[in-house]
């Protein structure tokens, strides 16, 4: 039988979770976990919830499925042994550090593969599976006949997304939110670009709309399908949905899964009806409608993407024409009410008018705020309406929204229904917490003595085309690197076009999404490219390392998107057989050195110019889409370029390091790479790229991405306003210093500006 496993974003989500069926729970804690804004468990609520959801004979799952930097490792490690002490029934993970650290230390450990660790066939499964996994959860981008084919080529568990939010990119391969900013989707911070208003360079001049939000998933009427081809769990995405959501939705998958088989169509019929309450966006069946890879390659962008829909959940409910105080009650109710770690802004409770919405909220009803800048969303259940005699209402809201703001309703009171509580009133003997423990020193593979023969010391050069290969070949580069593509893979496997370099000094770029409908195809095409004389393959996706490993005179280069940010999850890959890395596009210099040390940096490839792909989706856009270029109201561009091997979304402005390439080779990193994937390539580009390197001379307008910044970091925000109020506070005691002090001599090593006026770290310090 089939699990039905819902999402526990807090305690009312569990109690509606397991009151309407659920057989299992996810959820997260306060930190490694992909949805760090909702607001998840404390200690002692999780271990009571584990101890109470295993006495009801359900099972209980944790969300550790982000990646770490090097120097969270000790911290990964400190919770990995509290959880293997609390005992889940499993871990949801992304990180190769973690199957790392759980296969030496905690070995009783079950771990799932996450969603975003891009696994969407059966080579990927199963070498997860040797690894010790004992469930993957596939990536979303998979229609019927590809899951079937999965579940009948591997003895591991398949769980699947039925119902919920999509992403637009291909599962754990966005790095929109974290070029804008730092707040990385592979870190629990995605600001959702995807959702955003963007214009578009019309030939017939700008037109606007929400391209790229696309619909919600659906898929109850599949269920018997799935359940037929034997996927052993149905997920529910919604861990920041109201309680009523998932209680809704729960309980309409619940009725299906156990009807089904006496009644297909009036199950389904009755599921779809127990859903209508649902005031999420349109719903899709994603590729569920395809047969083949071309047909929905050509379609199924049709089928998610609607321009014109909002990128909000719910029923548009208007935005914010005015705001006041609240009184002081609903204030006070508020704050009593509040779990602890709440932020103080969300405790100011406001009164707030809205105006262009076709629904007036009550008391008891569920919204959602957005803010207009796209940087914040919360869900409210609304606790007071005062109405006036003209009719207009104020309605209580958190505080942090302001006029201009845009409210959805979720949930009314009507749909709301109470549920017995999981956990126990008395938390106080739930006193476990993650220790003070100390991670043992872990050292990568010194490099051996002609191992590297393969990555020489110098200039790499990636592109997408042949015709591309032979422009850049006037820059010298000691290899380049040719993406394997539909386009390439024509040229040099079907035409056997004559290229200007050996074979030994080309490298084959695998594309990161690995689908099933493209796994036979991929590993005829690489038997042919061995037996042509090509030994050498940057490898972006699990499937990649299983369809190579164990070949003869193969050499294996771990690409960007095997995510290695720290060496826990280099030395996983190291021991799957991969002896070199290419740096992420999402990585920083610190973290970068803090990863290899010296002994081990001639095994890294550091990217100093690409277009990192932003979005990487597995269709191509609707004809209707007929524009390159599009801007988001910040006036920044971006150019989406669409493809028989799917769409890409690119920035107008490359990254580039160029100019520190004298850093990077005195650090010890001496193999360089420029990067023109998915452009094409001009004489006059590369030799701009070329004398900026040569001359040490930033290129203009262009993107460091996190290269200095690092990631976006909630802690350092709240550090520094916490130093910023301690330098207030100090600034107005010295303000009522004794008159005598005014008189002492000025320091002149003293620099003007205090300390609290330095610049913020990465982000706004409001958000």
């Amino acid at each position: 039988m089939s699990e039905l496993l819902a999402p526990a974003g807090n305690i009312e989500s569990l109690d509606a979770a397991i009151g309407e069926g659920a057989d299992a729970v996810y959820l997260g804690l306060k930190s490694f976990n992909a949805r760090l804004r909702t607001s998840n468990f404390a200690w002692n609520q999780f271990e009571a919830a584990v101890d109470s959801v295993h006495r009801q004979g359900k099972k209980i799952y944790v969300t550790v499925n982000t990646i770490c930097e090097e120097n969270e490792t000790e911290r990964l490690f400190r919770l990995l042994s509290y959880l293997d002490k609390v005992k889940p029934d499993g871990l949801i993970v992304q990180d190769f550090a973690i199957i790392r650290m759980v296969q030496q230390f905690f070995p009783d450990m079950e771990l799932h593969a996450s969603t975003q660790m891009n696994v969407e066939s059966a080579a990927g499964v199963n070498l997860l599976s040797r690894e010790g996994l004992k469930r993957v959860v596939l990536a979303r981008e998979l229609g019927l006949e590809e899951v079937r084919q999965i579940k009948q080529s591997t003895t591991a568990q398949l769980e699947m997304f039925v119902h919920g939010a999509l992403c637009v990119s291909e599962s754990g391969l966005c790095l929109f939110s974290s070029f804008l900013g730092g707040k990385s989707a592979n870190r629990g911070m995605c600001t959702q670009a995807c959702r955003r208003f963007y214009t578009a360079d019309m030939p017939g001049g700008p037109e606007q709309g929400y391209y790229f939000s696309p619909c919600d998933l659906q898929l109850i009427d599949r269920i018997p399908d799935l359940m037929e081809a034997g996927i052993d769990s149905f997920k529910i995405e919604g861990r920041m949905k109201s309680a009523e959501y998932v209680g809704s939705v729960v309980a309409a998958y619940r009725y299906v899964m156990d009807h089904w088989n006496e009644d297909r169509k009036g199950a389904v019929i009755t599921g779809k009806r127990m859903l209508s309450s649902d005031f999420a966006r349109s719903k899709t069946s994603y590729w569920y409608n395809f047969t083949t890879m071309e047909d929905g390659v050509e379609k199924a962008g049709e089928e998610i993407l609607n321009p014109d829909q909002a990128g909000g959940t719910g029923i548009f409910l208007g935005t914010i024409t005015s705001v006041k105080a609240a009184p002081d009650e609903i204030i006070e109710d508020a704050v009593k009410n509040a779990p602890p770690d709440t932020p103080k802004e969300q405790l100011q409770i406001q009164m707030a008018q809205f105006s262009g919405g076709s629904y007036d909220p009550d008391p008891g009803d569920s919204i959602r705020l957005h803010r207009s800048d796209d940087s914040g969303r919360l869900s409210h259940k609304v606790r007071s309406v005062e109405v006036l005699e003209n009719g207009k209402r104020w309605v209580d809201i958190p505080g942090g929204f302001y006029v201009g703001d845009s409210v959805y309703l979720l949930q009314t009171k009507s749909m709301s229904k109470r549920y017995p509580r999981v956990l126990p009133n008395d938390l106080s003997r739930f006193r476990r917490q993650p220790a003070d423990e100390q991670l043992p020193v872990l050292d990568l593979t010194p490099v051996q003595k002609n191992e590297l023969s393969y990555f020489p010391e110098g200039l790499y050069v990636q592109v997408s085309t042949i015709s591309d290969v032979f422009i850049v070949q006037s820059a010298h580069p000691v290899r380049v690197i040719i993406e394997l593509n539909n386009e390439t893979i024509n040229e040099i496997v079907k035409r056997k076009t004559t290229l200007p370099l050996s074979r030994k000094q080309f490298i084959l770029s695998l594309d990161p999404y690995c689908p099933a409908a493209y796994e036979n195809e991929l590993l005829q095409t690489l038997e042919q490219l061995i037996t042509d004389g090509f030994t050498t393959f940057v490898v972006n996706n699990v499937a990649h390392i299983e369809m190579l490993r164990g070949k003869k005179g193969i050499n294996m280069i771990c690409g960007p998107y095997l995510y290695a940010f720290n060496r826990w999850a280099a030395s996983w890959l190291e021991n799957q057989g991969l002896g070199a890395f290419i740096m992420p596009y999402e990585n920083s210099r610190k973290n970068l050195e803090s990863t290899f040390e010296q002994s081990v940096r001639a095994r890294v490839l550091v990217p100093v110019f690409a277009y990192p792909a932003l979005f990487r989706m597995r269709f191509k856009l609707p004809k209707k889409y007929d524009f390159t270029y599009f801007s988001d109201k910040e006036g920044v561009t971006f150019k989406v370029n669409s493809t028989t091997d799917g769409s890409f979304v690119m920035p107008e402005a490359a990254f580039s390091i160029t100019d520190k390439t004298d850093l990077l080779y005195s650090a010890g990193f001496k193999r360089l790479l420029l990067d023109f994937s998915k452009t094409k390539v001009t004489k006059g580009q590369l030799k701009e790229v070329m004398n900026s390197i040569i001359k040490k001379a930033a290129l203009p307008g262009v993107s460091r991405f996190n290269w200095k910044e690092g990631f976006y970091s909630p802690q350092q925000i709240e550090e520094y306003k916490a130093e910023n109020e301690r330098n207030a506070a100090g600034r107005k005691s010295a303000e009522r210093a004794p008159a005598a002090d005014f008189g002492k001599k000025k320091d002149s090593k003293r620099p003007d500006n205090p300390r609290g006026s330095r610049k913020p770290p990465r982000g706004r310090p409001s958000e």
